[in-house]
């Protein structure tokens, strides 16, 4: 089982990478082919609504050919839609790259579909949280890393910006992507089966832990994509920070790398019955070896200390929520949705550093929802829990259409700044399903709290 857990946190790195990517795209697109900001945001519309249009086909699939053939096809498909940038970028037409994003992501669909019940499934159901914050910390890594060669290889800081930029990087991860499918396609996993007799008997009302779990998960993705998104034009046009192409595109590393630090906190907070002392002294070492991390690369780079100030702040406010919040899954939920609100309250009312460190913290944040919700939401859907994943997946279409909104009102004259109360009213509704939407029914009668 731990080999396949290994296996399976490949995965979630290389998409991580991928969707990350996205963030230095939207810029680089906006500037290359002159568009409004909810045009730029067509390339989160199309990546995520991939997740919407096929979740239920991606389902289908793997309970036709088994996990581990879905994960083969998901990674397939991903080497197709990276390859197809090559020609995008010579005949220089937007639509032709959106086509290559939304055959990308339809293979992450897949490869989500099955990795997150397969990893949930493999060990204790009561570490199961545990297991897939480990994961998605893995897959913030992935994240972390996209944005700091993306905007060394893609980005530019000039007048004049040419999407052949996008060649090198994509063509690259075509072709580590379809080896790494043939790879997968001769390893050895276990195999996990579903007997699913009841499955047409499935009927979502009797369910609204999922239901309610499904607006979570659109919430909670809408929210993150479209704030990973905004960073880059926010740090350029705000005139209180004012940042080049390429430092603001470096800039999201940090947004993503905070979810990274935080989803490895999460892993020890929810790992099962600790006492204060022991997670206190189990979580120490993950936040000081972040902030010496930031300290080396900011020496290095001969960049200013007081990066490593603002990253330390923030990520002690995630220290402390971790050690002093209920450690439920449901109660640090609401509890990070409340400091994300917070964080976005001082992002739209601030300025300067404070306004960027604001911002950038909100990943440290966002850093156990998605485990905590998925998790919530298919607790004792025993049959049919591949439909429940299948449900939730799709719901990631929320990073289609909230970056949309978004870029509608950052055209209006409330401006990139105030564009960010949509995500603010999406937190709200995460703040709800932690307290009250995650309760399991079943017939009308709770039956877990």
């Amino acid at each position: 089982m731990r080999f396949s857990f290994v296996s399976l946190v490949v995965l979630f790195f290389l998409w991580g990478v991928l969707t990350s990517l996205n963030d230095i795209l939207v810029p680089h697109m906006k500037a290359a082919f002159e568009l409004q900001h909810w045009q730029a945001q067509l390339i989160q519309f199309f990546f995520f609504g991939a997740y919407f249009i096929m979740s239920w086909p991606a389902g289908w699939v793997i309970q036709k050919v088994g996990y581990k053939r879905g994960i083969v096809i998901g990674l397939m498909l991903m080497g197709l839609g990276c390859f197809v940038f090559y020609p995008a970028s010579i005949v220089k037409i937007y639509g032709v790259f959106l086509l290559g994003l939304f055959i990308l992501a339809s293979g992450i669909t897949i490869l989500q579909v099955a990795a997150n019940p397969y990893v949930a499934i493999i060990g204790p159901p009561e570490t199961a949280a545990s297991r897939l914050n480990l994961a998605q910390g893995f897959n913030s890594l992935g994240h972390t890393i996209a944005p700091l060669f993306g905007a060394w290889l893609i980005l530019q800081n000039q007048e004049v910006v040419d999407v052949e930029t996008v060649q090198g990087p994509y063509v690259f991860l075509a072709i580590a992507l379809i080896a790494i499918g043939v790879i997968f396609s001769y390893l050895h996993l276990p195999v996990i089966e579903y007997s699913e007799p009841e499955r047409k008997g499935f009927k979502l009302l009797r369910y609204p832990h999922l239901y309610m779990g499904a607006a979570a998960i659109f919430c909670y993705v809408g929210a993150e994509i479209a704030i990973g998104s905004f960073l880059v034009e926010y740090f350029k046009s705000e005139p209180t920070i004012l940042l080049d192409n390429k430092t603001a595109g470096s800039h999201v590393a940090f947004y993503w790398g905070g979810a990274m630090v935080g989803r490895f906190l999460g892993a020890i907070a929810l790992s099962g019955k600790k006492t204060f002392v022991q997670r206190a002294t189990q979580m120490l070492p993950i936040p000081v070896l972040a902030v010496l991390v930031v300290l080396v690369v900011a020496v290095w780079n001969d960049l200013p200390l007081s990066m490593v100030g603002g990253f330390a702040a923030m990520l002690s406010l995630n220290y402390l929520a971790f050690l002093f919040g209920k450690h439920t899954s449901q109660g640090l939920l609401s509890l990070f949705a409340l400091c994300c609100m917070a964080l976005l309250g001082a992002t739209m009312l601030g300025h300067g550093a404070i306004a960027l460190w604001a911002v950038l913290g909100i990943g440290l944040f966002n850093s156990i929802m998605w485990s905590n919700i998925f998790t919530l939401a298919i607790r004792d859907l025993k049959q049919y829990t591949s439909m429940g994943s299948s449900l939730l997946v799709m719901m990631i279409v929320g990073g289609a259409l909230i970056p949309l909104l978004q870029g509608v009102v950052a055209d209006t004259s409330l401006g990139v700044k105030g564009a960010f109360l949509v995500p603010f009213v999406a937190y709200s509704y995460l703040v709800f399903y932690g307290i009250k939407g995650y309760l399991r029914t079943s017939a009308g009668e709770v039956v877990a709290k």
